[in-house]
């Protein structure tokens, strides 16, 4: 634009400098030889330096005048005196200078421009999410004005760098701590915007190592079944044959010196505190629970020694286990009575399997397997009731028990011999506040598929199984199914299933060892898993109760050897919140991010504001077997998708003692289950233990180890 001079003087900073000329007395300083004189027409120069600026930059810009035949000079109307000089402006628009050079010949104009260009800006800049889990998926987003492009750095780890000058959603790799990032625009020119920050907050995994065939406290078989639970002091982790206590405060300390056999609770002269040739009575499938309502520890098992079967439950005394007055009230129930298969002569019995307990308020409940032992197929479960607030308030006394049998005469839930509705799992109270009263417990439990009477067929289900159980303490007392439910879900296959051997579910494969070839373990996919977590979201804007549960499916994406391609399947049940009626299936999901991992033995929970995390094992032909999870919101139903991460990678392959004997080199154990859990003491940290082998060896034992991680998910405090 072209100013007056008012204009001029109102915006402008203006700052002259001019050359005077010293005339010495000569001849030639006069006569019409005088350039101020001459009647030829003036000539002007104005050149401005720099010719182009940032707005709010505050930059000075020189203009130099020069002229010729002129007794006098302005620059939009502002003398300019001389016949050169410079001036100084700071526009702050773009803006034309004209000089004008007036002389006895009349008058000549000079101009240039000075571009004022608008400063680059970042308009929007932001983290998605604002919190992760490390490892977690990451994108940013901006967008800016005035900019050739941004540069995006990080206060630590790998930045961007130069980037355009708008992006959505553009995928960068996780950092793996807390990282503050800073977008600056920029001009072709090189100037720069204010930096604009947004900050990623990232939650990290903490894990250690705990038992291990190295120190004692574990079987030396494969099959391990690692499990345990975050009480409000501790952790406690269970595998066969042992147990062992954690600080939760790095470095983690042991409670105790060394492992303690799983019959420690029990005395020498109980069946459940023998010990014989082939170790304690107590030996596989133990489990360890921390009771939140009541702040006690909970371990139950079953004996082993056929012709004596007995369940055993051992409640601590406090929820301390480094008390100087720690101990356990311990209790063994004989099973014999009821586990004769019906008709067998001589008498035989079923043996009691893979037991699982859960906490609810009236009561400790077991579920057990019943295997048939002509056939070792699943051919009933057994469900017992203990009476906790028996324990609890009169701990010396043996508290009352109640059990249901389901086996040999329900043909419904039969299929050439196997219980397709076998391992039920209790539902296991979360968090602090209590099922709604007189809520009766729930069991879950898979429907595995029918005989479809081909000799190799393999057919898929669309129901699991609901139970519904209501024990009265009253003498006598007794247990009773009130209720099976056959929820309807998505269409599954279980995992590694095949109908001409519908217990074996061994096919996930792992990376061969030079000299014992490929090797693949179990998925345990033929059941579902624990935990049964239940949580009671009785202050949430619509009350409800939740019921989470995971198991191993076939994915159906592989291909080729991986054909048999496992991911996890979960669903949630809930309920109205009234504490009556019977829970529904409110969603239900997959985990398989791709098609390259099998992934199973899951194990599932949920923290007070709704956010799920499932942690399972990961292996497939070009990798060791390691350990990942995935988390996310169970809010609004349906509208959050499971992001996996990494917890281990697995540093060896598991060889099974099968193979190092010479036997089945195709059989491998990877634990029966693992366990996720929930600190009783802010409701969000999450504890998960798994197995994993940290070398190669055909030696004996192991050599596996166990992993305990915690953590915190996003958005729970």
């Amino acid at each position: 634009m072209i100013i007056g001079f008012a204009e001029l003087s109102r915006r402008r900073v203006w700052s002259f400098t001019f050359l005077a000329f010293s005339c010495v007395v000569l001849a030639s300083c006069g006569g019409s030889s005088s350039s101020n004189g001459s009647s030829s027409p003036p000539t002007a120069t104005l050149t401005a330096t720099p010719s182009t600026i940032t707005a709010g930059a505050n930059t000075t810009v020189t203009l130099v005048y020069t002229s010729t035949n002129a007794t006098s000079g302005s620059i939009n109307g502002q003398n300019a005196p001389g016949s050169q000089g410079q001036i100084t402006v700071q526009p702050t628009d773009t803006t034309t200078y004209v000089y004008t050079a007036t002389g006895a010949g009349g008058s000549t104009k000079a101009s240039a421009t000075v571009t004022v260009a608008q400063a680059p800006m970042v308009t929007s800049f932001t983290v998605n999410p604002g919190t992760i889990l490390v490892g977690g998926g990451v994108t940013l987003s901006w967008n800016s004005t005035n900019a050739a492009y941004v540069v995006i750095n990080a206060n630590v780890g790998a930045s961007p760098g130069r980037v355009g000058a708008s992006g959505a959603n553009v995928s960068i790799p996780s950092p793996s701590q807390t990282t503050t990032f800073t977008a600056v625009a920029t001009t072709s020119s090189g100037a720069q915007s204010a930096g604009v920050n947004a900050t990623l907050t990232v939650n990290p995994i903490t894990s250690f190592n705990g038992l291990d065939s190295s120190v004692g406290g574990g079987s030396t078989e494969d099959d391990i079944d690692p499990n345990g639970a975050v009480g409000t002091k501790q952790y406690m982790e269970y595998v066969n044959t042992s147990f062992q206590g954690y600080s939760k405060i790095p470095p983690f300390t042991p409670v105790w010196s060394s492992p303690q056999s799983i019959n420690t609770p029990w005395p020498s002269t109980s069946p459940c505190g023998e010990v014989g040739a082939n170790g304690p009575a107590i030996q596989l499938d133990a489990v360890i629970i921390f009771d939140r309502l009541a702040s006690r520890w909970v371990i139950a098992g079953k004996t082993t020694v056929q012709d004596d079967y007995n369940f055993c439950i051992a409640v601590s005394n406090t929820d301390d286990l480094t008390s100087p007055t720690f101990a356990w009230y311990a209790y063994n129930f004989p099973l014999d009575p009821l586990l004769e298969v019906p008709g067998s002569n001589p008498v035989s019995y079923y043996l009691p399997d893979w037991p699982k307990v859960g906490t609810w308020t009236d009561g400790y409940y077991a579920a057990m397997d019943l295997i048939d032992p002509s056939t070792q197929y699943e051919s009933g479960v057994l469900v017992c009731a203990i009476d906790r607030n028996g324990i609890l308030t009169n701990p010396t006394s043996t508290p009352a028990l109640a059990c249901y049998e389901d086996f040999g005469t329900n043909t419904t839930r039969f299929s050439n011999g196997i219980y397709l509705a076998h391992s039920l799992i209790p539902a296991d109270v979360d968090g602090i506040t209590p099922p709604p009263t007189g809520r009766d417990e729930f069991m879950v439990s898979i429907q595995n598929p029918q005989d479809p009477g081909l000799a190799n067929g393999i057919e898929s289900s669309s129901t699991i199984n609901l139970w519904d159980f209501h024990v009265d303490w009253t003498a006598p007392a007794t247990l009773t199914l009130e209720n099976l439910s056959t929820p309807a879900v998505d269409t599954y296959i279980p995992g590694c299933y095949t109908q001409s051997e519908p217990g074996e579910t061994t096919c996930v494969p792992e990376m061969g060892v030079t000299g014992l070839g490929g090797i693949k373990v179990d998925s345990v996919g033929d059941r579902l898993m624990p935990r049964f977590a239940y949580r009671n979201f009785s202050a949430a804007a619509t009350p409800y109760e939740s019921f989470l549960v995971s198991h191993t499916v076939q994915t159906g994406l592989g291909v080729g050897q991986d054909a048999t391609q496992t991911g996890v399947r979960w669903y949630e049940l809930r309920g109205d919140g009234s504490g009556s009626g019977t829970p529904s299936l409110a969603q239900q999901g997959r985990i398989t991010p791709d098609s390259v991992y099998y992934r199973f033995l899951p194990s599932i929970a949920e923290d007070k504001n709704g956010n799920a995390a499932a942690g399972y094992s990961i292996s497939n032909p070009s990798s060791n077997p390691g350990i990942s999870l995935s988390y996310w919101n169970l809010n609004p139903v349906n509208a959050n998708q499971p992001q996996e991460v990494t917890i281990l990678n697995g540093p060896g392959e598991e060889i099974p003692l099968a193979l190092k004997q010479g036997q089945n080199p195709n059989l491998g154990q990877w634990g029966s289950y693992a366990d996720i859990s929930v600190d009783p003491t802010d409701d969000c940290t999450f504890w998960y233990v798994n197995e994993y082998w940290p070398a190669n060896t055909t030696g004996t034992p192991g050599p596996w180890a166990t992993n305990i991680s915690n953590f915190q998910l996003p958005g729970c405090q």
